[in-house]
C-alpha cells in the first residue's frame, strides 16, 4: 500500500514540486513523508508532507512557526504551502514545506551505511551542536517538539535539526499522544506522551534519546551498553521529573571535550562509509532526469544510500 502511495505522489509531485525519491527508506519511523524534489525552476529541495492520519492543518502551522527559526545547526524552512482551512485526509496534499536541498542522511540511515552505532567522539560532536541549537531555542522562549532521531539529518558539514513541532502536530495539547503518527515513543518525554505542553525539559529528554540512539542503536538502552563516558550525560536527560534533567546549554557544556579540542564538528568528522554514501546520494542526484511533466510517465526513482 504505502509503495503505491509513493507511485501516486512521483506522478503528480506535491505542490508545485516533482518528487525524485524518497529520503527515509520505506518501513521507518520518521515524524513525517520526506522526499527530494525538483520545482519548475530546477532548484532542489527536501520537502515535507504529513503522514497519513495526522491532521494537515496542524502540520501547516507548525511548518509555518518554523520559518523564523534560524541557526547553523537547524534545517531552515524557506517555503510553506498556502494555509489548510480545515483538518481532513483530502486535504493531506496541501501542506508541505520546502527546504534548501543538501547530500544528508537521517540519523537512523547514517547508523545502518556506518554498520552500526557511531564513535563515541561523533556522538558527542552530534550532541554539542543540537544541544548549542536547542539552547538558543529555549533563549527565544520556545521549544523545539520535535528532536528524535529520525529529525536529525547528517551533512558532511555538521548535524541538522529538522522537524520542529512534530510533537504538536501530532495530537495537540491535553490529549495523550503516545502511539500517534509522527512520534517516536522513544524519544518522547512521559510528560508529552500525557498531552502535557511541549517545553524545554521535554526537547532535553528527547535529545537524550538522541545520543543514546547514536551510541548503541535504540533510544532506550541498557546502562551497559552506553559507552562509560556518555552514561551520566544520557542518564541525567532521560530522567523522568523535568526538574531532573540538565538545561539544553549544561549539556552543550558536559559533552564538549576539553580545550583545545574542537566542540563542534570539524572536516573529517564523520565515519568514511557514511561520508561514501553523501556523496554518493548527491552523484546519483545530478544523475536523476528531471521530473516528468503532467501527463508524462514518472522515472524512477533515485534510490537514497541504506
Amino acid at each position: 500500500m504505502e509503495q503505491a502511495r509513493t507511485q501516486r505522489e512521483s506522478a503528480r509531485g506535491i505542490g508545485p514540486y516533482r518528487l525524485i525519491t524518497r529520503l527515509d527508506p520505506p518501513g521507518s519511523a520518521v515524524p513525517c513523508r520526506r522526499f527530494v524534489a525538483r520545482g519548475e525552476d530546477g532548484r532542489t529541495v527536501l520537502l515535507s508532507a504529513p503522514l497519513p492520519g495526522a491532521d494537515p492543518a496542524r502540520f501547516a502551522v507548525e511548518a509555518e512557526a518554523g520559518r523564523r527559526l534560524a541557526g547553523p545547526w537547524l534545517a531552515p524552512v524557506t517555503e510553506v504551502s498556502a494555509p489548510v482551512g480545515h483538518s481532513g485526509p483530502a486535504l493531506a496534499h496541501h501542506a508541505w514545506y520546502a527546504t534548501p536541498y543538501l547530500p544528508v542522511l537521517p540519523l537512523p540511515v547514517a547508523l545502518a551505511v556506518h554498520g552500526g552505532p557511531l564513535p563515541e567522539a561523533v556522538v558527542r560532536g552530534v550532541g554539542v551542536a543540537l544541544a548549542e541549537t536547542l539552547a538558543a531555542v529555549h533563549a527565544a522562549g520556545l521549544a523545539h517538539a520535535g528532536v528524535s532521531p529520525a529529525a536529525v539529518l547528517i551533512a558532511a558539514g555538521g548535524p541538522l535539526l529538522s522537524c520542529f513541532g512534530s510533537v504538536r502536530a501530532a495530537g495537540p495539547d491535553g490529549e495523550p499522544r503516545a502511539g500517534l503518527p509522527g512520534v517516536d515513543p522513544g524519544a518522547l518525554a512521559p510528560e508529552q506522551a500525557a498531552g502535557g505542553r511541549p517545553r524545554p525539559p521535554g526537547d532535553v529528554f528527547a535529545l537524550g534519546a538522541v545520543l543514546a540512539y547514536a551510541a548503541t542503536g535504540h533510544t532506550v538502552p541498557e546502562r551497559d551498553e552506553l559507552p562509560a563516558g556518555l552514561r551520566p550525560v544520557v542518564a541525567a536527560c532521560l530522567a523522568r521529573d523535568p526538574a531532573d534533567r540538565p538545561t539544553a546549554a549544561a549539556l552543550a557544556a558536559s559533552l564538549a571535550p576539553p580545550p583545545p579540542a574542537p566542540s563542534l564538528p570539524v572536516p573529517g568528522w564523520l565515519p568514511g562509509r557514511v561520508v561514501a554514501a553523501l556523496a554518493r546520494q548527491s552523484a546519483e542526484l545530478l544523475a536523476a532526469e528531471p521530473p516528468p511533466l503532467p501527463g508524462r510517465a514518472a522515472p524512477g526513482a533515485v534510490p537514497v544510500p541504506t
